[in-house]
């Protein structure tokens, strides 16, 4: 375990990140990305600080940098570390446990950096870790694989770092290959009683829809338990299935007088189309819709990140610096026309900022074995 000197604050992480992309990536009309809605740009250029051409470039980039990733997984075997894409500069580092991969890597255009351990040895810590909730000390928010540190980073309280320590003493995994966070924020789910696009569950409290599946649509475990009653103006439906914790998977079946669509509300008096479920990079630039803050955009931090909520701990969620506010869950969550995951809970809020975590779609839809409406 890293002693208190070495400890790192959120607010250092989410402050003064301005994005400012490689001129020297320039997108054609044959590279140009799918991007179904101008609004969605404007989104980009809003949040993440962007004119509407470097928002399409950072797009091209990613597409890019997505198929090179996956190049380089398959001809690297073990020695795979991970890959991160910088939104600053369009650049792809993929991380190596051999150094004699790293000719490999730069040949295909990327970045390379050798770490001491690597994706998946950060997620087999993760499971260590994800095994021994919620038997841990007070005080502790979670954890998730941080590939630009190769370290896992365990969240806690200020003040909590012992509680840290004796969860890696407890748990036998390599205090070597772990950071401490210390944050004044405590993530939280966003559903709430006050009563994407909206719907209520057992005609009390509000969520957001995710993505249309045949037979229904995808949201967050947390909004309504098996059984549940749902409706909004349009339709109704009974929640069919509802994990939480442990994961935040839910998803609405039964439906009357709602229509399966393949889009987005990017609340610009538009919709985003989607096209596939495709899992973006690390770093990549994400944009999220929900009924309460409507449609924000910021950037992927981490996957299979863990997270400890007064309900109890939910594993494999995707970090962001997306901000996000109760009523939002279960919405919906894009990187150019792929579907990424639904709203699941953070901290912070739309006018200050803040961390928000999100279920990945693509484990909701193997777990129930629907097939997402695309355009």
């Amino acid at each position: 375990m890293r002693k208190s000197p070495y400890i790192r604050t959120m607010g250092a992480l989410l402050l003064g990140s301005g994005l400012v992309v490689s001129a020297a990536t320039t997108a054609s009309a044959e590279t140009a990305p799918d991007v179904s809605s101008p609004a969605q740009l404007a989104a980009m250029e809003r949040d993440l600080g962007l004119t509407t051409a470097e928002a399409t470039e950072l797009l091209t980039a990613q597409d890019e940098a997505l198929a090179t990733e996956a190049e380089l997984t398959e001809a690297l075997g073990s020695a795979f570390g991970g890959a991160v894409f910088d939104t600053a500069t369009s650049e792809l580092t993929v991380s190596v446990t051999d150094a004699s991969a790293v000719d490999t890597v730069r040949a295909a255009g990327a970045e390379a950096r050798v770490v001491d351990h690597g994706e998946a040895t950060l997620d087999d810590i993760v499971a260590t870790l994800d095994d021994s909730a919620p038997a841990y000390g007070e005080g502790v928010h979670g954890w998730y694989v941080d590939l630009a540190d190769d370290s896992v980073v365990i969240t806690v309280a200020e003040g909590a770092t012992a509680s840290a320590e004796e969860l890696v003493a407890d748990t036998g995994v390599d205090a070597s290959a772990v950071t401490v966070e210390e944050s004044a924020d405590a993530p939280e789910t966003f559903a709430q009683i006050i009563g994407g696009n909206a719907y209520t569950i057992n005609s009390s409290s509000r969520c957001s829809i995710g993505f249309a599946v045949s037979g229904g649509f995808v949201t967050a475990g947390h909004c309504g338990s098996v059984g549940a009653s749902v409706a909004s103006s349009d339709g109704r439906g009974t929640v069919r299935g509802s994990i939480f914790p442990g994961r935040d998977m839910g998803w609405v079946g039964n439906v009357t007088n709602w229509t399966s669509t393949p889009y987005v509300n990017n609340y610009s008096g538009g919709t985003v189309t989607v096209t596939g479920s495709t899992e973006a990079a690390t770093g990549a630039s994400i944009c999220r819709s929900g009924s309460t803050t409507g449609w924000h955009c910021g950037s992927i931090q981490s996957k299979n990140a863990t997270v400890t909520y007064p309900q109890g701990t939910v594993t494999g969620l995707t970090r962001t610096n997306v901000c996000a506010e109760p009523g939002d869950s279960g919405g919906s969550w894009v990187s150019g026309s792929q579907a990424q995951g639904v709203t699941s809970g953070g901290s912070g809020n739309c006018r200050t900022g803040g961390t928000t975590f999100y279920q990945p779609v693509n484990p909701i839809l193997s777990q129930w074995g629907l097939t997402l409406t695309r355009g």
